[in-house]
């Protein structure tokens, strides 16, 4: 069953030139990974610093072998890394 993937990161206005290529490199991988389906990223109009990635899955088990890929890790590591809070992760399924 298709799951969707919510990753909600905090990124300082000064930040967002060096993240915003980073999360492009993730997406480009994703796109290539086994059952990935779709991806989007959003700013809230609110607070321009809060952004939004929401990826579908074909499975809950195409996301947890992406999400422990050394390619996706290393990305990640480089994001985390510029990021002042934590991604925060949800999973989600069609009810």
């Amino acid at each position: 069953m298709a799951v969707k993937i919510f990753i909600r990161r905090i990124i300082p206005e000064d930040r967002t030139s060096d993240l915003l290529p980073l999360f492009r490199r993730l997406r480009n991988l994703a796109t290539n990974q086994s059952g990935y389906i779709s991806g989007e990223t959003l700013k809230n109009l609110d607070d321009t610093s809060d952004y939004l990635v929401i990826s579908t899955w074909q499975s809950i088990d195409n996301w947890r072998e992406w999400v422990v890929s050394r390619d996706r890790m290393e990305i990640q590591n480089e994001i985390d890394a510029r990021l002042t809070d934590a991604s925060v992760y949800e999973i989600y399924q069609y009810g």
